[in-house]
């Protein structure tokens, strides 16, 4: 019997099995990443996404992820992949990088027991999860809720939590999949990420980061990635991330998402532990994740109705993912939800600020996919679903999805995913982590519209006459900068935004402004600064009217007669005061187009349900610029 065990967990443990469909292995013949020249400042945006996972996860895995990174990276570079459930699959335009982000912990162990001999398991849990992966779909699916909620809680069994062999296959897996990311990295073309996700889960509540490195593999080969498994705060992945840096002389980030389902506990007014947060604590957390991921497949995560009850457009993404946190293990109270959304965090953080000096949520936004197909696209009309389990069927939208064992979360209660537009001087690992870093990147629940935004003290509306992009670094700062002082008057912003080029006109861009006063109290407010249809939409109490809807739901199309193709102004704040800390960024709204259930609808000819959001307007999110009083 001991043999038995032993043999069953170095299977778990050592072998590194490859996943894929139609694999075909490739190496690019780059140039060096110091060959690729940087312009000046940056003249483009870049899309990628910054998490995404493989069959080498364990979740993924067991929800039928049969693709491994390469096919994810042949993918994301505009190649046409098989995905696990048979169905050709391609981007409409490739992306610009890749950031594959697998869970450090179990990492490659669902797959390894997926293809281990049943006689070898004696474990009578692992073995009924063993029998009902090799079922069919739906048995998986329910193994692998099975597996998430023993961890949640605890309770995996042993062959699950042997912390050697789990280290063995970990360091297996993970140099398989820097050799694969090396090959497909080509500076200048397209940039290939190494990275992994901490899953950090205070009993169901999600503390996730996505871990990002700068380097290539002759500094990430030096580490494994850190299992959080018995974590409850960020601090040890911190601590991970110096270590490393120290070690190697590289760089590394990390990004927090899903903070809608950590009930509360993502941006506390206390440290990780619940202890009164200190300066040195406020700076760690700064200088470890400049950005945070504000919008991906498990709903929005910018701002909610009840935090901004002002905020016609604050419900975006919420249905479903109120219920509770990430595995429904907890029930979801009003009281969480400051805690829980960007713009709260954005003003807790001048709060903070104004009592310790350092402010630990001066981060920029992104948008990603969390996609678990190993195809990273968040195209409403070419959506594979959050996982394999549930890529394109006439049932996915009708569909329960939960993780754990309490209510259900329905399919059509999915976004599409999101991007990530980054600004960057060139299109290699260096500059575009660099971007990151220095936040001048902005998020998209999916559409690639480019968006610019600059503050300064003395941009006029004639500045958009000439060379205003120039202006805007030569007398400004781009969005994730800090304003310097300004002698006199209010700052002035220079905002762009221009339509995906393949997709929906603009309805308008809004200004969103957080600040504290010396009370202590937080405030908002959006300003509507550029909409279409100017001359007949007037403006009255803030409000605009709506810019109209030509979604034809019988056949899941629109038209692009309403709206703009492009919205661009000089705008100064009218309510400016010197003496309070400030943030300003960004919302762009498109005008109203189908969402991936709309397309099903017409796909497979069914019925959608009664509450079922089938259109929406999507969005971009930049990241913000601030405003420190002087003293």
């Amino acid at each position: 019997m001991r043999a038995r065990l032993l043999f069953t967990a170095t299977l778990l443990a050592g072998t590194t099995l490859i996943a894929g469909c139609d694999k075909v292995s490739k190496s690019f013949a780059n140039a060096s990443e110091e060959s690729v020249k940087e312009t000046a400042y940056p003249e483009r945006v870049y899309w990628g996404d910054t998490h995404l996972h493989t069959a080498n996860s364990v979740d993924a895995f067991g929800f039928g992820n049969r693709l491994g990174p390469e096919e994810a990276l042949r993918f994301a570079r505009g190649e046409e992949v098989t995905s696990s459930t048979g169905v050709k699959a391609k981007l409409a335009h490739p992306l610009d990088f890749l950031v594959i982000t697998d869970h450090a912990e179990g990492m490659g162990s669902t797959m390894a027991l997926y293809n281990a001999p049943r006689i070898m398991i004696n474990d009578p849990t692992v073995l009924r999860w063993y029998d009902m992966m090799h079922k069919g779909p739906d048995d998986s699916v329910k193994a692998m809720g099975e597996i998430l909620e023993a961890r949640a809680k605890g309770t995996l069994p042993p062959m699950f939590r042997d912390p050697k062999a789990s280290a063995e296959r970990t360091h297996n897996v993970w140099n398989s999949y820097l050799d694969t990311v090396e090959r497909y990295n080509e500076p200048g073309k397209f940039t290939a990420f190494m990275g992994f996700e901490y899953t950090l889960m205070q009993g169901g509540n999600n503390l996730h980061r996505n871990v990002i490195f700068r380097d290539g593999k002759d500094k990430v080969a030096q580490i494994d990635p850190l299992d959080p498994t018995n974590e409850l705060t960020p601090d040890k992945l911190w601590d991970y991330m110096d270590s490393y840096q120290a070690k190697t002389g590289g760089k590394v980030l990390a990004i927090p998402h899903n903070s809608n389902v950590s009930n509360g506990l993502m941006f506390m007014m206390t440290d990780g532990g619940g202890k009164q947060m200190t300066a040195a604590w406020a700076k760690r957390r700064a200088d470890h994740e400049p950005v945070v991921e504000v919008t991906q497949i498990k709903g929005d995560s910018e701002a909610h109705p009840f935090l901004s009850p002002n905020d016609e457009f604050a419900a975006y993404g919420k249905a479903g993912w109120d219920i509770g946190n990430l595995m429904l293990t907890e029930k979801k109270k009003p009281s969480m939800f400051a805690g829980e959304y960007v713009r709260e965090a954005l003003k807790r953080g001048l709060l903070l600020e104004q009592k310790l000096g350092v402010n630990p949520y001066k981060f920029g936004m992104v948008g990603s996919t969390d996609s678990h197909t190993s195809l990273s696209t968040g195209d409403e009309n070419n959506f594979f679903g959050k996982h394999s389990g549930v890529e394109p069927s006439p049932r996915r939208a009708m569909l329960p999805q939960s993780l754990g064992s309490g209510p259900a979360r329905f399919g059509w209660q999915y976004l599409a995913g999101g991007y990530a537009g980054v600004w960057a001087k060139a299109n290699t690992r260096a500059s575009i982590w660099d971007a990151i870093a220095r936040r001048e990147v902005y998020g998209t629940t999916g559409p690639r519209m480019v968006v610019r935004f600059f503050g300064g003290w003395d941009f006029k509306g004639d500045d958009l006459k000439g060379d205003w992009v120039k202006a805007g670094y030569s007398r400004g700062v781009p969005m994730g900068g800090n304003l310097a002082q300004g002698k006199n008057g209010a700052p002035s912003f220079i905002v762009s935004a221009l339509k995906d080029p393949d997709g929906a006109n603009l309805d308008r861009v809004q200004i969103v402004k957080g600040w504290v006063d010396k009370g202590g109290t937080l405030h908002e407010k959006i300003f509507n600064v550029s909409w279409s249809d100017m001359d007949k939409r007037k403006q009255a109490g803030g409000k605009l009217p709506a810019v109209g809807d030509t979604v034809d739901m019988a056949t899941a199309t629109y038209k692009n007669s309403i709206g703009a193709p492009t919205l661009a102004t000089v705008w100064t704040d009218p309510e400016f005061d010197h003496s309070v800390r400030a943030f300003y960024y960004v919302r762009v709204l498109e005008i109203p187009t189908p969402s991936w259930p709309a397309y099903d609808a017409v796909r497979y000819h069914i019925k959608l349900g009664p509450d079922v959001i089938a259109k929406a307007q999507e969005r971009a999110y930049s990241s913000p610029i601030w405003y420190t009083p002087a003293g």
